[in-house]
């Protein structure tokens, strides 16, 4: 049986859209003589189609867009994702589902069993859980069909009370397919590679594995979807973070040997990286390897590039301030979007240092973007004197600080307005953890770039970024971050060193491990307390955040759920 795995890269919602690629993907699969084409998890709508779920019309353009599609399937089975009305009397109203059609009509339907609710995943919140199982039969092939999660509760820690491939081997299926829409991170990749070759060795039957490509906002899927044979090795594996396709014959999977070896030395490879993720000593080599950062950069432009795209926006805004961190999302945003759709705005206050300005002129003159300078001198002077009657014979404090932020901040916002532009927040996650920002200042945005990598990571992306040729200036990346807003003042004023900084917000965030876990480990324990204390307490300002691109297994939005009001480590 010939099989087109499509690796695409839909829109939420934009049934038009997404059926068109589908389409399009199943007549050049007709004049290929392919017998079954397989798409992604809820292909149809795309995921995550969240609350929109909700809506009975919402579903009816799912059923509308599945019988067109049907219309295209005469000589060829088609195998998609959607979600699916459940005809029982209880249990949510509907199950995601996995359809082949064939013919015109539906020859086989199965359900998800296990619905993640952890991270950024809340399935259980819209789908009822199939309790039943059943195989496909097709061509003569019986297909075990699971979707995503599904053939994730293997190996030494069980998330779930059941196992759909243990049930599924009670009716002797020829070979294993699953649909997935698994989101990226930056050791993500090995960890589904592993499941997929685990799954494999336990059942003895090759797999065929399609997953989403595409950003949805914050979630960015790479794709690497794969076909494996029957003795774990990997036949095929499809592109990473781009729109891929690949055809193979199920007989080739039973005797084949491996075309594809990247992820060989699997076990060793994992091992290695949870060594170093346990090793305080070594969080930021783990953080910063370049396998990460290279996929962290793809991930990023991905993200940018989706999400201006998928909203309709063309134009890109920020403020550019000559420190590492807006000089990487100015980088990041003109290979995603093109040098004329960005534009860098340099706002230098009485603070600013002729260097700064200067390297931030370079850094567009390197690129290519259009870039414009505005003073902000006045603009201060402005607040401060209509501030006068109140802030008389007081001493200059953050109040006047961050006054200069929030004026940049109104003219970024004041210039996309009247223009359309998109603000592109440049915050890294050491500063949006410990609080380290300006509400309204610093923090506008229309969307993160960096808020979901450490600044270890950003410093490694610059230096990654600028591997062929300096784009960013070097001064740029040697000299010691700050803020800008008071005479002499720099980052280790108010934070810790980065490297210790980062390795300690690493364990608490990622990892989750407490402060005993952390000082345990050496760490100061009135610093350790300190600055978890400055995690907690700003949680207030990260709730009023915009989306963040994630990258990392714990990212700060939808994935990570703390109280804003609590006691604990306060």
């Amino acid at each position: 049986m010939k099989v087109l795995v499509a690796q695409q890269n839909y829109h939420i919602g934009n049934f038009a859209l997404n059926s068109a690629k589908m389409i399009s993907v199943i007549e050049e699969a007709k004049s290929q003589h392919v017998d079954l084409v397989v798409f992604s998890e809820l292909s149809v709508c795309g995921y995550p189609p969240r609350d929109f779920l909700e809506f009975d019309d919402f579903i009816k353009l799912v059923d509308d867009t599945i019988a067109e599609i049907a219309k295209h399937t005469t000589g060829i089975g088609v195998l998609l994702g959607a979600p699916t009305k459940n005809g029982f009397s209880k249990g949510k109203p509907l199950f995601n589902s996995a359809i082949l059609i064939h013919e015109g009509a539906l020859v086989g339907k199965v359900h998800k069993s296990l619905l993640p609710n952890y991270d950024v995943f809340d399935e259980y919140r819209y789908f009822e859980p199939s309790f039943d199982w059943n195989i496909i039969e097709f061509k003569g092939k019986k297909l075990a069909v699971t979707i995503c999660e599904d053939i994730w509760n293997i190996g030494d820690n069980p998330l779930y009370r059941i196992c759909p491939m243990d049930e599924l081997m009670k009716f002797a299926p020829d070979i294993m397919i699953n649909i997935s829409a698994s989101p990226f991170d930056y050791d993500h990749d090995i960890d589904r590679v592993e499941v997929i070759c685990q799954n494999v060795r336990k059942y003895k039957l090759p797999m065929i594995y399609c997953n989403a490509v595409g950003a949805q906002t914050e979630i960015v899927f790479d794709g690497g979807s794969m076909v494996v044979n029957q003795n774990g090795f990997i036949h095929h594996e499809l592109k990473y973070f781009v729109e891929d396709s690949f055809i193979v014959n199920t007989e080739d999977l039973y005797h084949s040997s491996p075309e594809n070896l990247s992820h060989e030395n699997l076990a060793m490879d994992k091992d290695m990286r949870v060594a170093k993720a346990n090793d305080t000593n070594q969080i930021i080599e783990y953080l910063t390897n370049e396998h990460n950062i290279d996929q962290v950069k793809s991930a990023l432009i991905l993200g940018i590039r989706d999400y201006f795209n998928k909203m309709g926006f063309t134009k890109a805004i920020l403020g550019s301030s000559g420190g590492i961190d807006s000089a990487v999302v100015l980088s990041l945003a003109v290979e995603a979007l093109g040098k004329e759709n960005v534009t860098a705005v340099l706002m230098p206050s009485t603070y600013s240092t002729s260097h700064s300005v200067d390297d931030a002129k370079a850094l567009s003159e390197n690129l290519g973007n259009p870039y414009h300078i505005i003073p902000i001198k006045d603009v201060y002077g402005s607040f401060i004197q209509t501030l006068d009657p109140l802030f008389a014979n007081t001493p200059f404090g953050i109040a006047e600080e961050n006054i200069q932020s929030r004026s940049r901040g109104n003219l970024l916002m004041a210039i996309a307005n009247k223009f359309g532009y998109v603000l592109l927040n440049t915050s890294n996650k050491s500063e949006l953890a410990t609080g380290y920002g300006t509400l309204y200042g610093d923090m506008a945005g229309g969307l993160s770039i960096l808020g979901d990598l450490y600044k270890s990571q950003v410093y490694a992306l610059a230096k990654y970024i600028n591997k062929e040729k300096e784009i960013i200036p070097v001064n740029i990346i040697q000299k010691e971050p700050s803020a800008e807003l008071r005479p002499n003042q720099k980052d280790s004023d108010s934070l810790p060193d980065y490297d210790i900084l980062d390795r300690m917000l690493y364990m608490y965030i990622e990892r989750r491990k407490g402060p005993a876990d952390i000082i345990a480990c050496g760490f100061d324990e009135q610093l350790v307390r300190k600055t978890l204390r400055m995690v907690n307490t700003n949680e207030y300002k990260r709730n009023q955040f915009c989306p963040i691109i994630r990258v990392s297994a714990k990212a700060f939005g939808v994935g990570r759920r703390v109280p804003i009001v609590a006691k604990y480590l306060s």
